[in-house]
């Protein structure tokens, strides 16, 4: 049964060195990597950190708990939604498409890239604590 997912993830794994630009650092590259493998995978709940470009801005989500949301660009060319919760952190200021983003948060998966969220502090504590980082300043 695992033999199945060892041609995709490996797939995924070399996609991702051979796609990655000239410059992009080492923990990008590990972080992109997880993210890739990750989809390939269809694995949640996991806690990934990289950074990407902000290729679109999405309307809040004003259901339950607001979440800032915006689609970020990775260097292989994968693309995650990003859902920072606004509620519990304050809102990345002056957010613009182009823009460098790097977060730490935990990954979703789902078909079109997957989700980034917990990126901020758990209030109570029982969840790995992430954060966004954009212009020098630091949101979590």
């Amino acid at each position: 049964m695992k033999r199945r997912f060892l041609l995709p993830v490996a797939i995924a794994a070399i996609c991702v060195q051979l796609l990655l630009p000239v410059g992009v650092s080492a923990a990008e590259k590990g972080g992109d990597q997880q993210i890739a493998t990750a989809f390939a995978r269809h694995q949640s709940n996991v806690q990934v950190e990289s950074q990407g470009t902000v290729t679109r801005l999405l309307p809040d989500d004003m259901d339950g708990s607001r979440h800032q949301r915006f689609i970020l660009r990775l260097a292989a060319g994968q693309t995650l939604l990003v859902a920072h919760n606004i509620d519990l952190a304050p809102r990345v200021a002056g957010l613009n498409v182009g823009d460098r983003v790097a977060f730490r948060g935990e990954y979703e998966w789902n078909n079109k890239g997957g989700v980034i969220h917990w990126t901020h502090r758990d209030p109570a504590g029982r969840h790995e604590g992430g954060w966004i980082k954009h212009n020098g300043n630091l949101y979590q």
